[in-house]
């Protein structure tokens, strides 16, 4: 029985830092937006989209800047519960514009360390094709 207390509860942890990694997302102010990354992110992590790789905590900010600067105005969202086993995980997300259309659909797949931290997150835009 506590097995699955520990489950239900490392998966509430989990939640917790992918929606903080999508605050930081959110984030258009570099110092809060800094301290999100800090919060859930590896000093050596790695995130990786179609367009752009961002390296270490600066790196992924950068990264995240720049995305603010093609989609201004947009937000991140959480659409899927995170998905996950051994320190692996996937969930699903969309980019919204002001007016609520989605700009961007896809899905992350990450790896986690020992502390819960985000290693690496990898996305990927749109359905998997048939």
């Amino acid at each position: 029985m506590s097995e699955d207390i520990n489950q239900e509860d490392t998966v509430s942890d989990l939640t917790s830092t992918i929606d903080t990694y999508f605050a930081a997302w959110n984030e258009t102010g570099a110092p809060r937006r800094a301290e999100l990354i800090e919060q859930v992110w590896a000093p050596a992590g790695r995130l990786i989209d179609p367009p752009l790789t961002g390296e270490g905590h600066q790196g992924i900010s950068d990264m995240i800047a720049a995305a603010h600067g093609q989609f201004p105005g947009c937000k991140f969202r959480r659409v899927s519960a995170v998905d996950t086993h051994h320190d692996q995980l996937r969930v699903a997300w969309e980019l919204v514009t002001p007016d609520g259309t989605v700009a961007v659909a896809g899905t992350d797949v990450g790896e986690i360390d020992d502390q819960g931290r985000l290693v690496r997150m990898v996305g990927f835009f749109g359905p998997i094709p048939a």
